[in-house]
């Protein structure tokens, strides 16, 4: 391994601060990595409770060569670390009429399911993984391996006639309905949104690519719990001699004109510093670590959060067997139910609620008889203006579980013997989320382009930034590449060019 001589401090120990401390180790780097809380993985997170566990977390794993990647860059075989397996279907797809459709990897089986909408649809299906898949090839070839941090940057690697290929006059809804005329399809692909956290009214017509990248790599689950990656890719650092440092939370980064020089913990110990990179999110981490002045964060106004989610994570003492290990049960007015989220950000009177049973799939995370039931329905970030309150809170949960009971999980109110409940105020404690967003930014075209924060501080020439705040975005791979950007943009500044 090739040595540097420069100490790197990596603030939070998420998946992006993992992934920026691996990536930067197999380069010879000095790496601590600093975590607030007393384990690593973030949002990435576990619990057993009641005999069931609990992955807190993101419950989907997409690309996973780019978690492979870590791996393989330094010879490791990422099997010998974690063992990931294929869900099939990807997910199951509940409507008020009593309509279930499954999307599939298996082509003869989606067309299967899609018969049920209509003689055509999945002639239109076709059509728009066709463009879906043009999406993707563009983005994976410039933004994605070039890190590429802004729109100027992108104009200039694709220039102004390619980049017309990425569908830049619609949003993403308009994009679906260039192809797809059910309205119930329409429904499941602009929920391909939940990835990202955002209304596919108002994110760019290029967040089509998700179908692609889902039917491309596969979706998958962690054996034994989606916690393992994270435990995978800590003992992978360790191993690269990566020093974490737990029950370590950082009060400041302390800089010297235009340079970070080293960060100050809680306790008061000093870390001298070359580089810092921060997972946490950019605008607390600007506000609060970096002291930044208002103008430079009036400037970071256009990287809203993304919406939050109410989470409950219930053991119930019954299985459900029509259900599969992913599942969304649509709301019957899509349109008010993102506007409630994203424009009045209010509670939705009717939402569109994601359900993970992941005891389909490992029965071993809960006891015989029983399984884990899952529920995330999208909810507004924390709006200082209009706080809601514990009662609303309380109020939302009510209406989805009655609203599930509705759509055939019988009496599962009943059902739950253990239960553990979050809303945004928690996921803002816990993890310092911007207003206790779970996927970063927000994808808006008209407010960010689509973009989220550079992540190269604007301040400071040493200090970087990863994670679902900044460029590529939320969502496992999508941070856990953003670790292996920040060390090409460290590596490539600390090239000094040649006198001539």
């Amino acid at each position: 391994m090739k040595k540097n001589n420069k100490n790197i401090v990596v603030i939070g120990a998420g998946l992006g601060g993992l992934s920026a401390a691996i990536a930067l180790a197999s380069e010879g780097f000095k790496v601590d990595l600093l975590e607030k809380n007393d384990k690593v993985g973030g949002k990435l997170n576990i619990m057993t409770k009641d005999g069931f566990t609990f992955d807190l977390g993101p419950s989907i794993l997409t690309m996973p060569h780019i978690f492979e990647a870590l791996f393989s860059r330094v010879g490791k075989n990422m099997a010998d670390y974690v063992g990931i397996e294929k869900v099939e279907p990807h997910w199951r797809n509940f409507f008020e009429d009593g309509t279930v459709i499954d999307l599939c990897e298996d082509a003869g089986n989606q067309r299967r399911e899609l018969d049920k909408l209509g003689p055509d649809t999945f002639a239109e299906f076709e059509r728009f993984m066709a463009y879906s898949r043009k999406l993707g090839h563009e983005t994976e070839a410039g933004y994605f391996a070039n890190g590429l941090d802004t729109f100027w940057e992108l104009l200039k690697f694709y220039g102004p006639i390619r980049s017309l290929n990425f569908d830049v006059f619609r949003n993403m809804d308009q994009g679906v309905r260039r192809f797809i005329s059910n309205p119930k399809l329409v429904d499941i692909l602009n929920y391909f949104i939940k990835y990202v956290g955002s209304s596919p009214y108002a994110a760019p017509a290029l967040m089509n690519l998700m179908p692609y990248i889902q039917y491309q790599y596969g979706l998958w689950y962690v054996k034994g719990g989606m916690y393992g990656m994270a435990q995978a890719m800590e003992k992978l650092a360790l191993e690269l001699g990566v020093k974490i440092r737990l029950n370590s939370e950082v009060s400041e980064i302390q800089t010297q004109d235009t340079l970070a020089t080293g960060v100050l913990l809680q306790n008061g110990e000093v870390l001298p510093a070359d580089i810092v990179v921060s997972n946490m999110e950019v605008i607390p981490a600007m506000q609060t670590l970096l002291h930044s002045p208002a103008g430079v964060l009036k400037k970071m106004q256009r990287f809203e959060p993304s919406c939050s989610g109410l989470v409950l994570h219930l053991g119930v003492d019954t299985i459900y067997p029509q259900l599969a290990h992913h599942n969304f049960f649509y709301s019957d007015h899509p349109r008010e139910h993102f506007d409630a989220v994203f424009k009045s950000h209010r509670l939705s009177d009717d939402p569109t609620i994601y359900l993970v049973a992941p005891c389909k799939t490992d029965p071993s995370q809960a006891p015989a008889g029983s399984e884990i039931i899952k529920i995330l329905p999208h909810i507004p970030h924390i709006d200082p203006d209009k706080p809601l309150t514990a009662d609303d809170y309380w109020a939302l949960r009510e209406r989805v579980l009655v609203k599930l009971e509705r759509m055939g999980l019988t009496n599962l109110r009943k059902h739950i013997i253990s239960e553990e409940y979050w809303t945004p105020l928690d996921i803002q404690a816990k993890y310092y989320s911007t207003l206790g967003s779970i996927y970063g930014v927000v994808t808006d075209r008209w407010k960010n382009l689509g973009f989220k924060a550079p992540q190269r501080s604007c301040e400071f020439s040493n200090v970087y930034f990863v994670g679902g705040s900044v460029n590529p975005g939320g969502g496992m791979p999508m941070v856990t590449l953003s670790g292996q950007l920040v060390r090409d943009k460290i590596l490539n500044d600390l090239v000094v060019p040649e006198k001539p």
